[in-house]
């Protein structure tokens, strides 16, 4: 059976991987590895149908622990976070399984200090314990509950500042983008929302809530078009993730979204360090420094990125998976805050396209999955390409002349995803094609 513990966090299908029991388990563990016994600790869930008797079971095991959780009720992941600042708690766990299918449910932990628990700082021990089924009776838990989310679209309502009235379609995939927008869009003068699956509904009745894959774009994509949108945004399950289409419909990629948000906040703190995931393109990069910029390479991972945003004290950063994470959000990611500081920036320009077009001068690929047998050997066959440079920040990333590849193994599965940039499309499905051969042995 499949793993639900994670490097990033707890995933899995319900109730074949994660039920009820085992959250009860993972909530007793908890308490012990990030001693919260005495202390207050945030939980909210998504909307997704194995969420509630998740969270039950999880909540459960925190209070017989001597934990005094701060049930903040049917919130996104952003929001959590927000709550756990907000509320002054010794960090907090959202029941969500993210931009996963139906089929899926999970648990988001951040421990005391606002640090995410993940492989490396606390996932560990927090399986061996539940796995173990070891528990810690203790007294004085308790179970109180608080409402966050009007406070939470104050906050986000301070960053709009638009240039011109902008009309939008949001897309939000039946997730909690939509519980959230019923309180933030009385609040955003000057933004016409035009909604497009706002209800939650853990079914996902319209389209699966990931933005990444262009299938469950195209009703957006259409929408734009017909509205005559100035641009369309879609989120996933639990709100932390926003892409962009422009207003002829097409698909913005996220990291030169990365380029477009890095610009403000150089111009707001000049010389300040940006943080980009190594898969995104070399736009990004040159864009950042062309404007003084310290740009500051991760390895793929929210909680890579937040550490290595801590280590740089940089004002942003961004993910090629439509995660953005902001300084002033608590050095955290979210969709909606991502989808205002984008707003104002557009309602600055003549439109989405005009600020996009001038950073498509690389051709990627995109991410393209391979299953393999032999991961390792994949990894040997990339180390001994002549006439590049190897760097194995995340995986194996090798630099040609005017392309590179990045090719990384999956937590979960033996797959290698490859991510591969030329500097003209002849140039990319060239070395597509000679990297794909490698991967393949």
């Amino acid at each position: 059976m499949p793993d639900p513990f994670k490097a990033y966090d707890i995933r899995g299908k319900y109730p074949q991987e994660l039920d009820e029991a085992l959250a009860y388990r993972i909530g007793h563990a908890t308490a012990q590895v990030l001693r919260l016994a005495g202390k207050r600790f945030a939980v909210g869930r998504d909307m997704r149908e194995g969420s509630p008797a998740v969270k039950s079971g999880f909540v459960r095991g925190l209070v017989e622990a001597g934990v005094r959780v701060v049930d903040v009720g049917l919130v996104s992941t952003p929001c959590l976070t927000f709550a756990t600042h907000h509320l002054g708690t010794d960090g907090g766990a959202q029941i969500t399984a993210s931009h996963n299918p139906r089929a899926y449910a999970g648990i988001k932990l951040t421990g005391p200090g606002y640090v995410p628990v993940g492989a490396g700082s606390g996932m560990e021990e927090i399986e061996a314990l539940a796995r173990a089924g070891t528990l810690s009776p203790a007294a004085g838990g308790r179970i109180d509950e608080a409402l966050v989310i009007d406070a939470y679209a104050a906050h986000l309502t301070a960053l709009l500042r638009l240039s011109r009235p902008l009309k939008v379609v949001i897309d939000g995939g039946n997730g909690m983008v939509g519980t959230m927008l019923q309180h933030l869009a009385p609040r955003l003068p000057g933004l016409f929302i035009v909604p497009m699956y706002l209800d939650p509904d853990g079914r996902f009745p319209n389209h699966e809530a990931n933005p990444l894959k262009l299938e469950n774009l195209k009703d957006l994509q259409a929408r734009v078009v017909a509205e005559g949108a100035d641009f369309g945004a879609a989120f996933d399950g639990d709100g932390d993730r926003c892409a962009l289409v422009d207003h002829r419909g097409r698909f913005v990629p996220c990291d030169l979204t990365t380029a477009l948000i890095a610009r403000q906040y150089l111009e707001r703190e000049p010389g300040v360090a940006i943080v980009y995931d190594l898969r995104s393109s070399l736009a990004v990069p040159e864009l950042i420094a062309s404007l003084g910029g310290q740009p500051v390479e991760t390895r793929v991972g929210h909680s890579f990125i937040k550490k290595t945003m801590k280590e740089h004290h940089a004002a942003f950063a961004g993910e090629l998976s439509g995660h953005y994470y902001f300084r002033d959000f608590f050095g955290a990611d979210g969709g909606l805050y991502a989808f205002l500081v984008l707003a104002n920036l557009i309602s600055a320009a003549p439109s989405l396209e005009s600020l996009v077009t001038p950073l498509q001068r690389y051709f990627h690929t995109g991410e393209i999955n391979f299953t393999v047998a032999d991961i390792p050997a994949v990894f040997a066959r990339l180390r001994a390409l002549p006439d590049v440079a190897v760097s194995e920040l995340d995986g194996i990333t090798v630099r040609g002349q005017g392309w590179w590849a990045n090719v990384r193994a999956s937590n979960t599965e033996p797959v290698v995803r490859l991510n591969l940039e030329g500097t003209t499309p002849a140039q990319r499905d060239e070395r597509l094609a000679a990297i794909t051969a490698l991967i393949r042995g």
